[in-house]
């Protein structure tokens, strides 16, 4: 059964509110949460409340524990592809570490993904990715982050959903996770760097051109100078 709107509305900053505090660490593995005190925090009813602590048990944040009611749960059990979850430790103390891994995993999978859409993309997608570079170049020379950030999470959603491989599609979210955090937390020139763009119009050209190994091989410089830039941001920060 659907969720009415309004309970929606209600639940979207409490879920927001209690899942930040717990991957910040201001709630700690072991504590205990009781509907009755989080009722009286946020003003709301009891259905709202319980619904809200079901959200964040399906992220894994919290269990139910008999006599005690929800329980922080510790890190190593949270659910790590979450889109929530991402957006909330890329936005907290452990932010360096959430980056580190994400970017490796887009070293292990992205590469492979251009392959596959070199391989598997039907003509449209081929076309679309080609207009997706340009664009990009286009913003990125103006400068125009806002506008970069929705081409590029585009672009890389394209390369995974034409991949043929639905694990690597599924990913989609994360990766547009880790690109927000990127451009929103400031760690994204004002002007994307010269090689990044040349580097997604050759994963285009290679794409469209039905070059997997090319495709693979720019994806790979693309995500390594990620990579490089990560690094040397997070280290000045």
């Amino acid at each position: 059964m659907q969720m009415p709107a309004g309970a929606e509305v209600l639940q979207e900053p409490i879920v927001e509110a209690l899942g930040r505090e717990i991957v910040d660490g201001v709630l700690a593995p072991g504590d205990r949460l009781t509907l009755e005190s989080l009722q009286a925090r946020f003003g709301v009813s009891r259905t709202v409340m319980r619904d809200c602590m079901r959200v964040l048990e399906s992220l894994r944040l919290v269990y139910p524990k008999r006599r005690l009611g929800l329980v922080v749960q510790e890190p190593r059990f949270w659910a790590p592809y979450d889109p929530r979850v991402i957006r909330w430790k890329l936005a907290g103390p452990g932010r360096e570490r959430q980056y580190a891994e994400l970017t490796e995993l887009r070293i292990a999978v992205e590469p492979l993904a251009a392959a596959g859409a070199a391989r598997r993309a039907d003509t449209a997608a081929r076309e679309h990715v080609l207009r997706l570079a340009a664009d990009l170049r286009r913003w990125g020379e103006a400068g125009d982050l806002e506008a970069f950030l929705k081409v590029d999470i585009e672009f890389h959603r394209l390369l995974l959903a034409s991949s043929g491989n639905s694990m690597f599609a599924a990913l989609g979210g994360v990766v547009e996770e880790v690109l927000t955090g990127r451009t929103r937390q400031g760690l994204m020139p004002f002007n994307p760097r010269r090689e990044a763009l040349e580097e997604h119009e050759a994963v285009a050209r290679s794409v469209a051109a039905g070059d997997s190994a090319g495709a693979e091989r720019h994806m790979q410089h693309l995500v390594d100078e990620v990579r490089a830039a990560l690094e040397a941001d997070l280290g000045d920060a």
